[in-house]
């Protein structure tokens, strides 16, 4: 049938008196623009069936993922490989005669189907990853370094492909020459090896998803990861500025995974106040009766004095000096008032550790540092809490003689 569209005209030239060679040019000539105008009809209508048809059925149909084919041009590049195959099956009719120029046209057709098929399948995939990122099982799964891992595996058996097509080989001959340059392809492809080794360990091992807020010091990174593939992992720092860190660093450096704070129940807060040491002292009965208006602490001085009154009377402790014996302090004071108001707080989690700890004097003065979880675990909403906390103990300190270390200022100093 395609024989006797396309070879009418040698026959015809002959007839007019033209010899051979001008008769079998004349007779290609003629097949490449029937040939051409058949390729453009048949594209034509199978672009115009398969698109219209297939958008159709996308809008009529209830799942997404007909319409992310379409949104990824599949049916376009679908359209494209018909009019293509027929092409190849025709050219070696239309020049049956030229034997090398066949031979030419035959694997350039051949390698654009390779070509061709590679891209329906990447689109393919691409509407597999967006339509896999709407699903909320998966919105956190680092999709593109599978669809990657997919499109590079694909890509060699095109390139594999496509050599054996050019040098018309065999497959045992083209890897015998592979294997003799696989450290130079190692090389060239070091950071692809490498990433696609961590890709496999960072979604095994769950290290990292996106929307988690990673914080890594050697990038310069603090933010939310909002894309992770083969290569590298997209940072959005709380600045608005984006980090590329590589992917291969999640494995081979340290790096924090706020994860862990965003899925428990509450926040750290984990600051401290600076305490002159000079100011800490033992507390005297008398100042005992007045620190007990403070609500917080009244019931404590009041079971703690007599537990201590206990002790020195029980032991005759001479109290003439009061270093003897047990006593409390402004400071232990002060503590169990910082324990009782965390522990009236409304924005501590009460359920997780709370504590007012002493940590070791240094030269500036005594730490006392708050150990506990806000219940809110948004920035915003933690950093007020904290702060919150931290304005009722410094305003506090003064209540109990106290004095909070700070270093002298310029501005404080006068002089004549």
């Amino acid at each position: 049938m395609i024989e006797k569209i396309f070879n009418w005209t040698y026959k015809l030239f002959k007839g007019w008196g033209y010899d051979d060679t001008v008769s079998l040019y004349a007779n290609v000539a003629v097949n490449f623009i029937l040939l051409g105008i058949a390729v453009f009809i048949i594209h034509y209508i199978f672009k115009k069936i398969l698109i219209e048809v297939f958008s159709t059925i996308a809008q009529r149909t209830k799942t997404q993922f007909d319409d992310l084919l379409v949104a990824n041009k599949t049916t376009k590049y679908i359209a494209y490989l018909i009019p293509l195959l027929f092409v190849n099956i025709t050219v070696p009719i239309i020049l049956k005669d030229f034997a090398y120029w066949e031979g030419f046209f035959r694997k350039g057709l051949e390698i654009y189907i390779v070509f061709l098929v590679l891209w329906i399948i990447r689109s393919i995939l691409n509407a597999v990853k967006d339509y896999l990122k709407r699903l909320p099982d998966f919105n956190d799964k680092p999709i593109d370094s599978y669809i990657q891992v997919f499109m590079i595996v694909l890509w060699i058996f095109g390139v594999t492909t496509i050599v054996l097509i050019l040098f018309e080989t065999s497959i045992t001959t083209l890897f015998a020459t592979f294997g003799a340059i696989s450290a130079i392809v190692i090389l060239i492809f070091r950071d692809t090896i490498l990433g696609f080794v961590a890709s496999i360990q960072v979604s095994v091992n769950d290290l990292v998803r996106i929307g988690d807020w990673v914080t890594f010091e050697k990038y310069g990174a603090d933010g939310d990861v909002i894309e992770i593939n083969l290569a590298t992992v997209k940072v959005r720092n709380f600045d608005n500025t984006t980090t590329t860190i590589p992917t291969y660093s999640l494995i081979s450096d340290s790096f924090k995974n706020w994860r862990g704070m965003q899925n428990s129940g509450g926040r750290r807060i984990k600051r401290f106040i600076l305490i002159k040491a000079n100011s800490v002292r033992f507390l005297h009965t008398d100042e005992l009766e007045g620190l007990k208006k403070i609500q917080l602490v009244t019931s404590y001085i009041e079971h703690r004095q007599q537990d201590i009154d206990k002790y020195n009377t029980n032991n005759n402790i001479d109290k003439s000096l009061t270093i003897n014996g047990r006593n409390m302090t402004n400071l232990g004071l002060f503590r169990k008032y910082i324990n009782q108001y965390l522990a009236n707080h409304p924005g501590i989690n009460k359920d997780m550790t709370m504590m007012c700890r002493h940590l070791q004097p240094t030269e500036k003065g005594i730490p006392i540092e708050v150990y506990a979880f806000s219940n809110d675990k948004r920035w915003i909403n933690y950093e007020y809490i904290m702060a919150d906390i931290f304005d009722h103990i410094i305003a506090a300190v003064p209540y109990f003689d106290l004095e909070l270390y700070e270093l002298p200022s310029e501005k404080g100093i006068y002089t004549e």
